[in-house]
């Protein structure tokens, strides 16, 4: 007979004692619990003792958390969090260096436990450590010639111990001094400290300026985007990850209104958002992260890919404005970019003193913005009052102008020989293609992209290419497509984008259409579908099963939360039968399969109710910056089961959640319904039909692969090209 679901068989230790096994009843208070072990080895005063987890996480068992104990747990019998937290306290202030030390690792390590958190924070150990680092380390710093490893270790784990209390969200940003933020700030400035040490510092400035305006103020009185951008020169990939991350958050909060900005000026507090965005790129920061992140050997990490993506996505959205501003025929500063445009195609002066006749310069200018395209000769101004793409486009038009000189007049004046119905008008044209890249790229939407300009005038040397072959009705049909087509094959470069874009000429594009229109003709006759509709139970047969076998191999899992710190992992995998799922922490992340036997928690396969994902799962639905992570979310999925328990998911990658989905789903006797399913069905379907389809007759097929011939004794047939 099965026991009762509010027993719980564990492991108990006590330090110089053996372990017990114990049966305990969740529904005993805990703190009756606590009291029977303490009397089963003889403890006084159980009131100053509580159980803890014995893993890695060391975490207290509290009334809000005991139903997480499982059969099989290993728990501890330790010291109160209070009794703890009173302990550190007073250690911490210890006159002895070493002694010192001790303590703040031990504060460090305990301060990740919230139960503990609280208890130290109602001691003001908050305002104890603040106190440390303001004032504290001036005594340590003139040992530091002489322990300056002791020195580091000292304001590293004081630095720990810190961003590990605050990131429990205890107690408000808001309350911390000036001197303490110029002290954090100065170790993020020197050109040369402890690695810990700043990157902790980073971290402790991106917070502040996340959570607090009040402290965005004081943060960017202090640091410059030039005393961030050395940390970015380094090799180290998590200095880089906080420094990015830093930058992230101020480009966050800088304020959008106009103010008077010196472009000597390093200070960051005086910059809108705008304005910071100009010395980003004074800074030449994209030239620095591709050649030291992008191009570095060592593979980008994933914090590292997520703020990379904020920074591209934040840099981007600030054309959205631009975008969604009607140009005011009226305004003159407005209008004078458009006369840049006349001067700079014609060579000619546009001030209101040249010679002739008032209907005489009407004239002149009204031809000469008919040759540079414009719908409105009379006054082009009109052209840009549609949005979207409105003052982007002229800025656009503007930047190629003025940086691709030699092709803009080229272009400019080649149209003004041709006759109307082949000619290519600039400007309608570079209207229509901004519109067309703001579609493309979605901006102001939250995806990843480039700078539009560059890729504009890309763009328009191809269009007017197309040009030549077809009318204005359908070359922006072709040139969409040659951006698309371009586009999806992830050009790390305008370059690339370049090279991509020139081998999807016209001519190319009319014959990847032709040959995706005879194949989908090919396939759409009444028996082509019947053979289809044979077929497709069979190939998804064959897709279930690669998903439950790669279940059966397992996958390590990170356990992520909001705070950064060194990765946890847990693996998980299906048993050979297809009955139980085994589980269960690591210390590290594995080299291949981990053995059932050594994964502690299990989970039949007939207690699971649902599979959910995304935001529907209790994990994205905490308080923290997670449910702000939409990468992050899109990886998430939860196994219900029992009543109201939940088995928590992050998949590494969108490979591994869609083939976690689908083998669960599968599992459950569900639909697959991942887009990975829709692709290898598409995939396998089309080769399966191709080889029915194929003229074998008389032609007999292997039941297996052919074998691979032997080495040849020599090479002397190869020649070498170089």
């Amino acid at each position: 007979m099965p026991p009762p679901a509010d027993i719980v068989k564990v492991a108990i230790e006590w330090p110089g004692a053996f372990p017990k096994l114990m049966e305990i009843d969740q529904k005993k208070p805990l703190s009756a619990i606590i009291k029977e072990v303490c009397e089963g080895w003889s403890v006084p005063n159980h009131d100053n003792y509580a159980l803890q987890n014995a893993d890695a996480t060391n975490f207290y068992i509290t009334e809000k958390n005991r139903n997480d104990i499982k059969n099989g747990s290993i728990l501890r019998l330790t010291k109160s969090p209070a009794s703890t937290a009173q302990e550190l306290h007073e250690r911490i202030q210890s006159s002895s260096m070493d002694a010192k030390l001790e303590a703040l690792k031990d504060l460090a390590t305990s301060s990740r436990d919230i139960t503990f958190a609280q208890e130290f924070i109602n001691l003001d150990g908050i305002t104890l450590l603040t106190q440390m680092v303001e004032s504290g380390t001036e005594r340590y710093q003139k040992l530091q010639k002489i322990m300056k490893p002791c020195f580091g270790d000292l304001l590293s784990f004081t630095l720990t111990a810190f961003v590990e209390l605050m990131d429990h969200g205890i107690i408000s940003w808001d309350t911390f001094s000036v001197a303490f933020i110029k002290k954090i700030a100065s170790y993020v400035n020197k050109s040369a400290m402890d690695t810990a040490v700043l990157q902790r510092s980073l971290a402790i400035l991106e917070s502040m300026v996340l959570n607090s305006q009040d402290l965005y103020q004081k943060v960017a009185q202090e640091i410059t985007i030039g005393q961030l951008i050395p940390h970015l020169q380094g090799s180290d990939q998590d200095i880089q990850t906080y420094t990015i991350a830093v930058i992230n958050a101020l480009f966050l909060k800088a304020p959008e209104e106009k103010r008077q900005f010196d472009e000597n000026s390093a200070s960051i507090l005086d910059c809108p958002l705008t304005e910071m965005a100009h010395i980003l790129a004074q800074k030449q920061l994209r030239s620095i992260i591709l050649t030291n992140v992008i191009r570095s050997p060592k593979p980008i990490n994933e914090e590292m890919a997520h703020q990379l993506y904020v920074l591209q996505v934040l840099t981007f959205n600030l054309l959205e404005d631009r975008m969604m501003t009607k140009m005011d025929p009226q305004d003159q500063a407005q209008r004078d970019i458009i006369f840049e445009l006349r001067r700079i195609a014609f060579d000619v002066e546009c001030d209101s003193n040249n010679s002739g006749s008032i209907e005489k310069r009407k004239s002149m200018y009204t031809r000469d913005y008919k040759k540079l395209g414009f719908i409105n000769h009379v006054n082009p101004a009109v052209d840009f009052t549609q949005i979207p793409p409105g003052m982007l486009a002229l800025d656009n038009m503007l930047y190629f102008a003025r940086h691709h000189q030699d092709a803009y007049i080229r272009i400019v004046l080649e149209n003004s020989s041709r006759e109307d119905k082949h000619e290519c008008p600039f400007g309608r044209s570079s209207i229509e293609l901004t519109k067309m890249l703001c579609e493309i790229l979605k901006v102001g939407e939250l995806r990843k992209c480039q700078a539009s300009s560059s890729r504009l005038c890309l763009c328009y040397g191809f269009y007017s290419r197309s040009y030549r072959w077809v009318r204005f009705s359908r070359v922006m049909q072709v040139v969409r497509e040659q951006i698309m087509r371009a586009l999806t094959a992830k050009p790390n470069s305008l370059d690339q984008f370049k090279s991509r874009l020139q081998n999807l000429s016209y001519t190319e594009i009319l014959k990847l259409r032709q040959s995706e229109r005879m194949n989908q003709e090919d396939f759409q006759s009444r028996p082509i579908l019947e053979l289809r509709e044979k077929i497709q139970p069979e190939i998804m047969e064959l897709i279930k099963q690669q998903r439950l076998n790669r279940l059966c191999e397992g996958t390590c899992f990170r356990k992520i939360s909001s705070r950064r710190r060194q990765d946890k992992f847990w693996y998980c995998r299906l048993s050979p039968n297809h009955k139980v799922l085994h589980y269960g922490d690591l210390e590290e992340s594995p080299q291949g399969e981990v053995p059932h036997d050594s994964l502690q928690d299990k989970l039949p396969v007939a207690d699971i109710k649902a599979v959910v994902t995304g935001k529907d799962c209790p994990h994205m639905k905490e308080k923290g910056a997670l449910k702000q992570n939409k990468e992050v979310l899109e990886l998430a999925f939860s196994v219900l089961y029992e009543s109201d328990e939940y088995l928590n998911f992050i998949a590494p990658d969108k490979h591994e959640y869609c083939v976690w989905t689908d083998g669960l789903n599968a599992l459950l006797g569900k639909e697959m319904t991942s887009e990975f399913t829709k692709s290898d069905m598409d995939t396998l379907l089309s080769m399966e039909m191709k080889l029915r389809l194929l003229d074998l007759e008389n032609i007999q097929i292997p039941e297996a692969p052919p074998p691979i011939p032997k080495e040849p004794s020599n090479y002397d047939f190869v020649y070498d090209c170089n």
